[in-house]
């Protein structure tokens, strides 16, 4: 897939899914802006990447002045984006009698809060037949143990998703929903623990876990060309996780 001279903003692309999706892009030919809280991971993905054609946004898109800051940024630069993926996230995964306001807070600002004003502030700067990708997750429709606040999140992602493809149609951008089964990232070895890593690597069809390279060429697909009829639509990819009846 071609990308070359298009302009991709990913949040949360200095780890895991974002930066196998920056990667993917850069490699594909775009100009990419990615964005992290943190200075030092975005200093470690841009050596990784090493490529002038990406730019790095320190802004926590789980707060409005975060993500003000990536807003300037844009509209600094002068730039049209083609390809906005909200990608920032966390998790935190606890039984109800646990769950504590702050993990609460956490995951519905970073996952609904930041996905969604992200999209707001950056609507004037999306070109027509642009497309908006959003991360969600299996757990949007699954009941697991433990990921009451986190799939609430993911629930309520694909529904904001699925009414802004309606409302933005007219505009000619697309939008889709990617969501991953489990995967291996940083982000799954900080929220799991080593017992559940291993139920999730049994708890797919193929036997494994999925990488974050997989997903991003699922990113790729969604926001090119190839994808133009498709919009609205939510594209597990989960290894087999949403079907398999474990023996």
């Amino acid at each position: 897939m071609n990308f070359s001279n298009k302009n991709v903003v990913i949040t949360g692309g200095s780890t895991g899914i974002g930066l196998a999706a920056a990667k993917a892009f850069i490699g594909a030919g775009a100009n990419v802006w990615i964005t992290s809280r943190k200075e030092d991971n975005l200093q470690k993905a841009a050596a990784e990447i090493n490529n002038s054609r990406l730019k790095t946004v320190v802004s926590d898109t789980s707060e409005l002045k975060g993500i003000s800051v990536l807003e300037k940024t844009i509209s600094q630069s002068g730039i049209k984006v083609d390809v906005l993926f909200l990608n920032a996230g966390v998790a935190v995964f606890s039984p109800l009698e646990l769950v504590t306001e702050t993990d609460f807070d956490l995951q519905f600002n970073t996952n609904v809060k930041g996905y969604f004003f992200t999209l707001q502030k950056l609507l004037p700067y999306l070109s027509e037949g642009s497309s908006v990708l959003f991360t969600s997750s299996t757990v949007a429709t699954a009941a697991n143990l433990g990921s009451a606040i986190y799939s609430a999140t993911k629930g309520a992602v694909n529904k904001i998703a699925q009414i802004a493809a309606n409302e933005l149609a007219p505009k000619k951008i697309r939008v889709n929903i990617v969501s991953p089964g489990p995967v291996q990232t940083p982000g799954l070895e900080g929220a799991v623990t080593p017992e559940a890593k291993q139920y999730l690597t049994t708890a797919t069809a193929m036997q494994r876990l999925g990488h974050a390279d997989e997903i991003a060429k699922t990113v790729l697909f969604l926001a090119s060309d190839d994808a133009s009829f498709i919009s609205g639509t939510e594209l597990l990819a989960d290894g087999g996780y949403t079907t398999y009846a474990r023996r």
